[in-house]
């Protein structure tokens, strides 16, 4: 049967879908002989042959498979996606024709993807530093061989490139590298490890860099680049440094650019490097735009830093120490004497003077009768916050049934004590004169900064002919001429005492108050270092007060001024010791032995020192 297909009439949806606008439908030639064609097919107006069937059927049922149709993923969708708009459709009446050609257009590559956007630059991930003393003290920030005093142009040197390292999977499942998502869609990950820079350790950080997801499956692997965050250690001093270096040389443009890097070099830092470097950043900052802080002698200053003294005391055992061995030598002295008093250079809010008082109270033949005079900076508001102090103490006195009394002293500088002032009772009247002790706790230094102050001081306490003078300060030399050497002094004291924050923990204050608590603590206390770090740094002449000098420097001035050391004892040694080990945090703390006088520090590095003296012989 020979039948044409006419176009236009009595054509089916599933034919009019398969022909195309493009193309026009063929007609077949007339002379078809009848048993050369299916004839179902044909009534529809196709024309395939008999024999050719079960090709056919086959050919149909790969292009289903290949169009999604057979059970393909849904995510193979998009694959053939471009068939939609560019496929051209052919003659359908050869059907088997039409459908090993639309195989052919599955089967072509599809079209080139867009080029992948470029991967964003691998982070260095900041890593928590340890700034540990090693053999000789030596702390994260002595100077490294990177630093060219010499030159004139403070450059910064450069860091060597990373080393771009072929991908490994072992070496990558060796490192189990911890997943941080950035933004941009692309991944990164980091490893690091960190040891103490006074044990010649090495800090670094893996940096694993993805492309986006979209090139992800079809990307060659991406290299690895391995950082060491010590080199970044390493140029953040060497910028502090060579700032420090135009500062002194009065080069202030190159310090100003030099100035302007350390807090992007600082950020890339982790822990206690990251916080002493932001702070003598600060500083020069402060120096190089001359925006000197306020002086320590106004009164809001003054209130505030008794308050950050507080939290000094709980966040760490420093002062603990200071007031214990002092009490220790003053406890000594006070052997067998029934009438005592103590004068307290900087009473603060007496923290010091409830366990002298509870020790007193526990001496076999009863407590002497104790009077303390404590000497304390006006308040701004004009409230008599040192007789608060000294009710709190009498109430305390009261309680554990001891003779107590007590006298402020408001002064703004210690040089305007008289002899008078300080002057013992009890010597008119036939009575047992008292026993005075003298207590300064991180007073002395301040004197420094105003010519024969010092002197002036160590005479009144010489008129009052004390039993004993105790002396705590901070084992530095933060007063040398030279501005760059003190600022590397400075710079190796205030790292080690701030890692010593962050590696010592917060100390029993812990078990008694709320974490919150001890974190306020730790934060204030790291303003309460971070003053006195803008003051060695900011500040000249009268306006710097935190010229602090080693045990040897105090020894030749007290020497001169006509008071010879006492020996602590062993006894303070070990209650010392005793302490720390109930401190927590307490195994980096390290007390030592040094000529009669015991100095606290971390690791090896001391950090303060405590001395007693007396009246030296005629």
């Amino acid at each position: 049967m020979n039948r044409e297909y006419q176009d236009g009439g009595g054509s089916s949806a599933g034919g009019s879908d398969l022909g195309s606008s493009k193309d026009k439908m063929m007609v077949a030639p007339a002379g078809e002989q009848d048993e050369e064609v299916d004839e179902l097919l044909a009534a529809l107006g196709y024309k395939v042959r008999s024999s050719d069937m079960a090709d056919v059927a086959q050919k149909l049922e790969q292009l289903e498979m290949a169009m999604g149709m057979g059970g393909v993923p849904a995510a193979d969708d998009g694959f053939v996606s471009h068939l939609a708009t560019d496929t051209v459709h052919y003659n359908p009446s050869d059907l088997s024709s039409w459908v090993e050609s639309m195989l052919s257009e599955l089967n072509a590559p599809p079209p080139p993807l867009p080029p992948a956007p470029a991967p964003p630059a691998p982070q260095l991930v900041s890593t928590s530093s340890t700034v540990t003393g090693g053999g000789s003290g030596a702390g994260y920030f002595d100077p490294p061989p990177a630093v060219d005093s010499s030159s004139s142009t403070y450059a910064l040197k450069p860091i060597p490139s990373p080393v771009a390292a072929p991908a490994d999977p072992s070496a990558d499942s060796a490192r189990e590298p911890k997943r941080m998502r950035t933004g941009g869609g692309s991944t990164s990950s980091s490893s690091s490890s960190s040891s103490s820079m006074g044990g010649g350790g090495a800090r670094s950080s893996v940096v694993e860099a993805a492309p986006p997801a979209s090139a992800a499956a079809n990307a060659p692997a991406v290299p690895v680049v391995v950082v060491d965050t010590q080199e970044a250690g390493i140029r953040l001093v060497h910028a502090l440094l060579a700032c420090a270096e135009a500062v002194q040389q009065e080069n202030f443009s190159a310090a100003e650019a030099l100035v302007k890097q350390i807090p992007m070099l600082a950020s890339s830092q982790g822990g206690a490097m990251r916080k002493v470097a932001a702070y003598f950043g600060e500083a020069l900052a402060r120096r190089v735009y001359r925006f000197r802080p306020a002086p320590d002698s106004s009164l809001l200053d003054a209130a505030f830093a008794d308050l950050l003294h507080a939290h000094f005391y709980e966040s760490c055992p420093y002062l603990k120490f200071a007031h214990f061995t002092a009490n220790q030598a003053i406890l000594e002295a006070f052997a067998g004497c029934r009438r005592v008093h103590v004068v307290d250079f900087g009473i603060k809010q007496g923290m010091q003077w409830p366990a002298l008082l509870q020790a007193l109270a526990l001496r076999p033949g009863g407590p002497p009768s104790f009077r303390l005079t404590g000497v304390g900076p006006p308040q701004p508001d004009e409230t008599d916050a040192l007789q608060q102090v000294g009710w709190k103490l009498a109430q305390f006195a009261h309680t554990i049934r001891v003779d107590f009394q007590y006298r402020g002293l408001v002064a703004a500088t210690l040089a305007d004590l008289e002899p008078f002032m300080l002057q013992p009772e009890g010597e008119e009247n036939d009575e047992e004169p008292e026993v005075i002790a003298v207590n300064s706790v991180f007073e002395m230094h301040r004197l420094l900064a105003q010519p024969g102050a010092l002197e002036k001081v160590l005479g009144t306490v010489r008129a009052v002919r004390p039993k004993i003078v105790t002396v705590v300060e901070q084992e530095a030399n933060h007063n040398s001429g030279s501005f760059l050497d003190r600022f590397t002094q400075s710079l190796h004291y205030y790292s080690t005492m701030f890692d010593s924050l962050e590696g010592g923990g917060s100390g029993q204050s812990d078990a008694a108050s709320p974490g919150a608590a001890a974190g306020t603590d730790q934060v204030m206390s790291e303003v309460y270092l971070g003053r006195q770090i803008c003051n060695v740094v900011a500040c000249e002449g009268a306006e710097r007060t935190e010229r602090h000098e080693t045990l040897v420097q105090w020894r030749n001035r007290l020497g001169r001024a006509g008071f010879e050391p006492v020996h602590l004892g062993s006894n303070a040694y070990k209650q010392a010791s005793t302490l720390l080990a109930l401190f927590a945090g307490g195994d980096g703390y390290r007390v030592e032995e040094k000529d009669g006088c015991l100095t606290l520090g971390w690791h090896t590095r001391p950090l303060i020192a405590t001395s007693a003296w007396r009246l030296a012989a005629a």
